[in-house]
């Protein structure tokens, strides 16, 4: 995704001390860089989804069509609710550290409250916040750089239209000017 000013200061908290609300600080002299408001809003866009789909999980029996761009005009099936759940926990999983991983399960995935988790991963309350704030910013992150294709921003990860790269034809050999002869051996 291109972190330009107009993509950031849609997602940004306008509460935000480092960024004051534009979706990009100041990282040297004139170079700018997404604030952590921004990922976390990313984040939540990506885990309300989520929670979307897992809730639906009895009409799972939904299967799209879609059609692929380019010269081959391919169409194929999807169950786009799983494979986002799926690729949700998969980028999730690669993304963070084992201990990270467990703070992620257990207050996103399993739903325990602050005082459980400091409870379960022995942490005292700030500790937690702040370790909730940054697995919010790398997940945010992940989810938009993944390459070749992230699952934010959401309407581009369940629209219709899936693109791919143009397919180069192979070309035809080139035609001779002249036909080719069968050397004929004369007699001696």
């Amino acid at each position: 995704m291109l972190w330009n000013r107009s993509n950031t200061v849609g997602l940004a908290n306008t509460a935000c001390s480092c960024c004051q609300g534009g979706g990009q600080r100041l990282v040297y002299k004139s170079s700018y860089a997404p604030c952590g408001c921004v990922f976390r809003a990313v984040f939540r866009a990506c885990l309300n989804r989520f929670r979307e789909c897992v809730e639906s999980g009895g009409l799972s029996g939904t299967v799209t069509w879609e059609f692929y761009a380019g010269t081959s005009g391919c169409r194929s099936y999807s169950r786009k609710r799983e494979e986002y759940m799926a690729d949700f926990c998969l980028i999730s999983r690669r993304a963070l550290t084992d201990p990270e991983y467990r703070l992620f399960r257990y207050h996103f995935l399993l739903g325990a409250d602050w005082q459980l988790c400091t409870r379960q991963l022995k942490m005292d309350r700030g500790t937690l916040f702040h370790a909730i704030y940054k697995l919010e910013r790398t997940l945010g992150r992940a989810f938009a750089d993944t390459k070749p294709f992230g699952i934010y921003p959401l309407d581009e990860y369940f629209g219709g239209l899936a693109l791919e790269e143009p397919v180069q034809a192979l070309k035809p050999p080139p035609r001779r000017s002249k036909p080719l002869r069968v050397p004929v051996r004369r007699a001696a």
